[in-house]
């Protein structure tokens, strides 16, 4: 369903731990802009740990795990702008700049290297491309006077969760049992990409067109 605000709805806001985490970086003057930038690093971390296990086969594990870890560390900050920008009751004239581009550039590098890892970096690119099209046509929409839609089936959290859990489940199983998965992991991020950019487009031009519809 398209969301009636501007925040993407994530259950884990409403989490005590996560008020308390946000609550202490409040308290320290924390930058909701400097959080943003803190994920898309560790988003960049994330994409050339994917790509390592390409580079370097021998730390595979290693850099799976730790991929894992980094896009997670990237979700988190995702998680914390927003709350610690509300909670300081601080507008930055750029918030929508660091609230777009960073996650633009994590989610490239996450895709891109796990087309490395995969060995076929061009579907990588195309899977960050197809993504990209996703919140592209979500801004579009809410230029046009829609409201900003964060509907799956893939959108950004489905994304990182299914990485995360093909990293975890190549790191702990047998190489054999794995090698095709970064490949389908990446089609399947692809194709729905495509469904959901299709979504949002279509929920954006219903609701534009039943507004200026004549009563």
């Amino acid at each position: 369903m398209a969301e009636s605000g501007d925040r993407r709805p994530i259950a884990a806001r409403e989490l005590s731990v996560m008020q308390r985490l946000a609550g202490a970086l409040v308290r320290r003057g924390a930058s909701a802009d400097g959080i943003s930038l803190a994920g898309m690093a560790a988003g960049l971390l994330a994409g050339l740990c994917l790509a390592g296990t390409a580079w370097w086969p021998v730390a595979a594990m290693p850099l799976w795990l730790a991929g894992a870890l980094f896009i997670q560390l990237r979700l988190l900050a995702n998680l914390l702008d927003g709350m610690v920008a509300i909670g300081r009751g601080i507008a930055s004239p750029a918030g929508e700049l660091f609230n777009e581009v960073p996650d633009r550039v994590s989610d490239t590098a996450v895709l891109a290297g796990l087309g490395i890892a995969a060995g076929d970096l061009a579907l990588g690119l195309g899977a960050a491309l197809a993504a990209m099209a996703t919140a592209y046509l979500r801004a579009v929409g809410k230029a046009a006077g829609a409201s900003s839609d964060f509907r799956g089936p893939m959108a950004k959290q489905h994304r990182m969760a299914l990485v995360t859990a093909l990293a975890l489940a190549c790191a702990l199983l047998p190489a054999a049992w794995t090698a095709a998965l970064p490949g389908l992991a990446l089609w399947v991020i692809l194709l729905l990409s495509l469904v959901t950019g299709w979504r949002r487009l279509q929920g954006a031009w219903t609701q534009l067109a039943q507004r200026n519809a004549p009563e």
